[in-house]
């Protein structure tokens, strides 16, 4: 095992992390709809959220890493079948190639196991199969304008969770997407013929765990690699074959000076450290690379937390605080909203926390992220209320002030 005790060695981890993750490079996958395409096989998956104070988690994660993305691709993605919707650690598009590794929870649904709902209504479920089989594809919408036509199965909410109930056992799947409203069509008529639909042993999924967590962040911890996944077999299994690497010397054991261990591959410590530009970047709170909070304050230093889930009158940073990301350290972190009517962007608190940069660099770098981030919500102009360390207010807003 290696021990970390130098912050040079420490800063070698970062910048494996976040290059595996696509963060240092200005297109490690391409530009636009190619670049997304190739970014989420690469990462293995972008959640999707429904909170829209700036433009969607899904959208941003890609746009972190893609230039010339645009949210529209995404769709393009799921219609032209390069991806598919599903459950990861979390709602998330995933690369079709990876279909087969979702039969695992499908199944475990399909067999008793509870996600949404106890007691699914098998009858109702029936009936709405062949009602999608006979009249096609089903908006969840199209139940709720017809809740109150005189059919007893026809009630929107029972019939709602009837549908999400089929979509998560994996009897349908999500054809299309018009907005947020998502169509829900049989699998068989979705998914490419293609595609590898056997289902995989454990010790397959366990293989594809390493190998894609390895791979997309580039140091895993064993807690990590099975992060939120309800499968004692999984884990078990994914011990074993972490175990038998070891065994085999194919990856190797690094120890951080507060005990936590990380599973990398063997060498990777020896590799040329990836070259870093003076790039600042407003990553979502469910960006691939922060999600996991504990690895994120292990590695980086970095206490983060969501705080639209926690009472207002006990919110540090805001409602939606976005992470800063400045070369290959987190710096900060930025609560705003788009006002997409009047096209501005409302900086409500920009946090910058005690770094070693220069503070002219630093407001340079996230000025030009910030232009480019205005484009990206659509938005003509941007204000700033309130900056944290208060002497950074006045030079921020001056440089603000040009942009609008």
């Amino acid at each position: 095992m290696i021990t970390i005790k130098h912050p040079q060695e420490l800063t070698r981890l970062r910048r494996i992390a976040l290059a595996a993750q696509g963060l240092l490079h200005t297109q490690p996958y391409g530009r636009g709809v190619v670049g997304a395409r190739k970014a989420i096989k690469h990462i293995g998956y972008v959640q999707i959220d429904t909170i829209s104070v700036v433009e969607r988690a899904h959208h941003h994660t890609l746009y972190s890493r893609v230039p010339a993305y645009k949210p529209t691709m995404i769709n393009r993605m799921l219609l032209d079948r390069d991806i598919f919707e599903y459950w990861s650690h979390a709602a998330a598009f995933l690369p079709i190639a990876d279909f087969r590794f979702s039969l695992v929870y499908k199944h475990a649904i399909k067999s008793g196991q509870v996600h949404w709902y106890k007691n699914p209504d098998k009858k109702l479920m029936t009936e709405l199969l062949a009602r999608i089989r006979s009249d096609g594809a089903l908006r969840s919408r199209d139940l709720e304008t017809n809740r109150n036509k005189a059919q007893g199965w026809w009630d929107w909410k029972p019939a709602k969770k009837a549908l999400e109930q089929l979509y998560m056992q994996g009897d349908l799947m999500v054809s299309d997407r018009e907005g947020f409203q998502k169509k829900y069509d049989l699998t068989e008529r979705v998914l490419p013929s293609t595609i590898n639909t056997h289902m995989p042993s454990m010790e397959a999924f366990a293989q594809h765990i390493l190998e894609q967590q390895l791979r997309c962040h580039g140091l895993v911890s064993l807690k990590g690699l099975t992060y939120l996944r309800r499968n004692a077999a999984l884990r078990k299994a994914v011990k074993a074959l972490v175990d038998e690497r070891l065994a085999q010397g194919t990856v190797e054991q690094v120890q951080l000076s507060n005990g936590d261990i990380f599973i990398v591959e063997t060498g990777a410590l020896e590799k040329p450290l990836p070259r870093l530009s003076n790039r600042l970047l407003i990553l979502s709170p469910f960006d691939n690379s922060l999600i996991q909070r504990d690895r994120l304050k292990a590695l980086f230093a970095f206490d983060y937390q969501i705080e639209c889930y926690v009472p207002a009158a006990k919110r540090q940073y805001g409602y939606f605080s976005l992470p800063l990301l400045y070369r290959d350290e987190f710096i900060g972190r930025m609560d705003c909203k788009a006002h997409r009517k009047t096209k501005h962007l409302e900086i409500k608190l920009l946090h910058i926390e005690q770094h070693h940069f220069d503070d002219a660099a630093v407001i340079a770098a996230f000025v030009e992220a910030i232009t480019a981030f205005c484009h990206f919500q659509k938005c003509e102009s941007v204000s700033l209320l309130k900056a944290q360390p208060n002497k950074l207010r006045k030079p921020l807003q001056s440089a603000l002030l040009a942009l609008s």
